[in-house]
């Protein structure tokens, strides 16, 4: 696929990065071309200034990692997101108050939407596909959109299980056709990524992003560079 780096964001959201860990997710991200990075709020703005003019997006999280947050909480810290540079959203949804069926939740994403959209920024709400049954998958699925988000993102990689294959499948049956689709979560080799991305995945969310480029250029062949990383 000579042009999976563009359904990249390289990914680092470790909770030990450094700020050498920021400059060599951009280095990267320029010698590849990926479409984006993602990056903890903390390191926007030293991301922000490395990119510089170079094509590449900025996102970072928003809710991170378990999405309980106050909605206060979220828009505030999407506000200094912003702030500091940051293009695209990554806003973790209250899967506990969806798996209470509270209704406002969807209130909540049209919330950060609004605000996101007044900025001219992307959001993308991280749904945790792991923890929903068909039922929920589906409500959740239905909420984001009649919210108005731009995509719905599988998992934060903090779950027991990250991007499958099924979910997004599903997910595309449900989203209409301008939401997007995130995978993230576990994507760490060519056949995984390809297998998302057929089944209607937009972007994807690794840390893994080198490797499967070059596995990709090479045919299929095994990369020279490895890597572990959940996210």
């Amino acid at each position: 696929m000579n042009n999976l780096h563009r359904y990249i964001e390289h990914t680092n959201l470790k909770p030990t990065l450094t700020h050498y860990d920021i400059e060599s997710l951009v280095e990267e991200a320029r010698a590849h071309e990926f479409v984006g990075i993602c990056v903890p709020p903390f390191w926007v703005k030293k991301a922000k200034r490395d990119i510089g003019e170079a094509n590449i997006q900025l996102v970072t999280v928003i809710g991170f990692p378990l999405g309980y947050h106050m909605t206060e909480t979220k828009l505030e810290e999407m506000q200094l997101a912003i702030r500091d540079g940051a293009d695209e959203l990554d806003m973790v949804m209250n899967v506990s108050a969806l798996k209470a069926q509270m209704s406002w939740v969807k209130i909540e994403i049209a919330r950060c939407a609004q605000l996101a959209h007044e900025h001219e920024r992307i959001l993308k709400v991280i749904i945790e596909t792991a923890y929903l049954n068909e039922k929920e998958l589906e409500l959740a699925c239905r909420w984001c959109a009649d919210a108005g988000v731009d995509y719905v993102k599988t998992s934060t990689g903090f779950a027991p299980e990250g991007a499958r294959v099924e979910d997004v499948r599903k997910m595309r049956e449900l989203l209409p056709s301008n939401v997007g689709i995130k995978a993230s979560g576990g994507i760490r080799s060519l056949d995984s990524a390809m297998q998302l991305i057929q089944a209607g995945a937009d972007r994807l969310g690794t840390s893994a992003g080198v490797a499967l480029v070059k596995e990709s250029r090479q045919g299929g062949q095994a990369a020279d560079q490895t890597d572990s990383s959940a996210y």
